[in-house]
Parts: structure tokens; C-alpha cells; sequence
């Protein structure tokens, strides 16, 4: 048994405290020690973007982050992205849009562009790719992950408006 440090974080809106191995990723930590399975183990190496999460509204590779790192701060994975009636709106717009396929890769897409379309609520095609560019599907060849991108910041524009 390795060395261990006791940590308090939100995790997707409710305090969470642990004692954890210093060694243990966020990933394994929301995985195995809160049974957030939704947040995937894709490469590793921070290069896929299946475990993008949220730290503190950022998209972050919790892969490549240990567990104490995220001790006084708020998680968010793409289990607290919906509320508890559903689907969130981004989400809605991947199943209309037809975003998703296997889904292995969607919970740090749906992350990734969270962050993104807060920042940009009104983005161009081209902008929506660049901000998947960290972000590996495939399954889909992009398409509908980029039209529900869109379709979503169009629906938010109107609902602005």
C-alpha cells in the first residue's frame, strides 16, 4: 500500500471527502472509488479525450491528473451535465442530430463542448472541429457531433433572443 491522502472535492454539485493512494488518477478515483463510470479510460495519455471532465468549468484529461490534485476543487462529469428529468439540451441535440454511435468517446465530447459553447455560443463549423480536435471518435466521421454542436448554439441563439 502506497501513500495515501485524505481529500475533499464537488463532485458533480456534492461534497465528496476520501482517503486515496497519492498515485490513484482522477479517472480511476471517479471510477472504482465513486462509481462515476460514465467518465471512460480511453488511452492514458491525455490524447483521446474519453476522460475529459470538467475541473472547475474547464475541460481537463482526468487521465493524466492525480486525484489529490483535484482535492478543493469541483468535478463535473458528464453525469452531473444532466439533470435529473433527462437529457440535458446538448445532449438532446446528439440524439436528434445522430452524434453519437458505440458512445465510448461522447461523456468527454459532451464535456469538451460544455466548456466550448459557453465560451462561444455562437460558433462556426469550423471553430466547433477545432475545439474536437482533442476529442477521438471512430465511429462517427464527426458529422453529427459537429451538427448537433451547431444545432444546439442555434437553439440557445433563439431561446437568447
Amino acid at each position: 500500500m502506497g501513500e495515501r491522502r485524505d481529500i475533499t472535492l464537488t463532485v458533480n454539485g456534492a461534497s465528496v471527502s476520501r482517503d486515496v493512494e497519492v498515485r490513484w488518477t482522477l479517472v480511476d478515483f471517479l471510477r472504482h472509488e465513486l462509481e462515476l463510470t460514465g467518465t471512460h479510460v480511453g488511452c492514458e495519455h491525455g490524447v483521446c479525450g474519453a476522460c475529459t471532465v470538467l475541473i472547475d468549468g474547464r475541460s481537463a484529461r482526468s487521465c493524466l491528473m492525480l486525484a489529490v490534485q483535484a482535492d478543493g476543487h469541483e468535478v463535473t462529469t458528464v453525469e452531473g451535465l444532466s439533470p435529473a428529468e433527462g437529457l440535458s439540451p446538448l445532449q438532446q441535440a446528439f440524439v436528434d442530430n445522430h452524434g453519437l454511435q458505440c458512445g465510448y468517446c461522447t461523456p468527454g465530447i459532451l464535456c469538451t463542448l460544455t466548456e466550448f459553447l459557453e465560451t462561444n455560443p455562437d460558433p462556426s463549423e469550423e471553430e466547433i472541429r477545432i475545439a474536437l480536435s482533442g476529442n477521438l471518435c471512430r465511429c462517427t466521421g464527426y458529422q453529427g457531433i459537429v451538427d448537433a454542436a451547431l444545432a444546439y448554439a442555434r437553439s440557445n441563439k433563439g431561446s437568447a433572443e
